[in-house]
């Protein structure tokens, strides 16, 4: 606004400097009135210093409407300006605000687990089956923080990842190979409909991703199901698909699902699921990072399917 002002202003003065020499300068006379010959000379001069004058004043109105007219409208153009500018800087001050404060919470909740036991168990006198157990629910507690500071740690790396050529099939084996024990408990089963298609990706990034999806569709899927991986080469693009037969996921809930510390737990009820709502942060952030893209499609009480777009090998 300060540099519209005395860019409007610095013109306005030029202009009426200018209009100003010039109406100063001996005006050509008035047909009318150089006829009447009965006219002083003098009173002559004063009718045209006097129209000078009207000139001058009728100018120096329309620069004040002018530049009225232009820091109004400059006003409100940088206000629209300086608000959308501001807008990604103040949405990542909120971000930032609601990703501490709910690291911190999810942080609190071990913690205080650790704390209340240790304190119940320092008041009585444990015996050794006690202390057993108190150990083993700490150390659960312990994994649990050691998880979600490795997860902090992931989300906050940024950059790029070495990309190269991957077998879709061998990076779906890999990844479902350690959650084979946690779906046969379930009773559900993991079909694999991969074949050799070769993506663009980094091929532990992929793998990484891959584990969060196969278990998040083991997690919320229900007993005696099928979860199934699939892929598919269309021109350019490889796209690999998780699917489940879960309870799926509410409209509402569609555009925060890949939110950090974001659990749809209203679209998900039939499971206890615990987590922290980070898996599919870091699993899109890693995409991100493939240069890829990951998108989903759910039917509520149907299931959801989960798939990520990647370049195909370049050759």
């Amino acid at each position: 606004m300060l540099i519209i002002a005395i860019i409007c202003i610095g013109f306005s003065l030029i202009i009426y400097g200018l209009s100003s020499a010039e109406f100063d300068r001996r005006l050509p006379s008035d047909p009318n009135i150089s006829q009447n010959r009965q006219i002083d000379p003098n009173i002559l001069e004063d009718i045209r210093a006097e129209r000078a004058m009207q000139s001058r004043s009728r100018l120096a109105a329309n620069l004040i409407v002018v530049n009225a007219f232009a820091l109004t409208l400059g006003g409100f153009g940088s206000y629209f300006l300086a608000r959308r500018t501001l807008r990604p800087i103040q949405e990542a001050s909120r971000n930032q605000g609601r990703f501490i404060s709910d690291a911190s919470h999810e942080l609190r909740t071990p913690l205080a687990v650790l704390q209340s036991e240790i304190e119940i168990t320092l008041r009585g006198k444990p015996n050794r089956a006690e202390l057993e157990d108190l150990a083993r629910s700490n150390l659960e507690e312990v994994n649990r923080l050691r998880e979600l500071s490795d997860r902090l740690l992931q989300l906050s790396s940024g950059g790029s990842l070495p990309l190269g050529a991957v077998v879709v099939e061998d990076a779906v084996i890999d990844a479902a190979t350690p959650h084979l024990k946690k779906a046969e408990e379930r009773s559900i089963e993991l079909v694999n409909k991969t074949d050799q298609s070769v993506a663009q990706a980094n091929a532990d990034s992929l793998k990484d991703v891959l584990s969060i999806l196969i278990d998040n569709a083991i997690k919320y899927s229900p007993d005696k199901t099928k979860i199934t991986l699939s892929c598919e080469t269309s021109g350019r693009n490889v796209y690999i698909s998780v699917s489940d037969k879960g309870q799926g996921i509410d409209e509402r809930d569609m555009p925060f699902i890949f939110d950090r510390f974001y659990r749809a737990d209203a679209s998900r009820t039939s499971t206890d699921a615990r987590g922290y709502g980070l898996g599919l942060s870091i699993a899109k952030q890693i995409v991100d990072m493939m240069h890829g893209e990951i998108f989903v499609k759910s039917i509520l009480g149907k299931g959801t399917t989960f798939t990520i777009k990647l370049d195909v090998a370049k050759k």
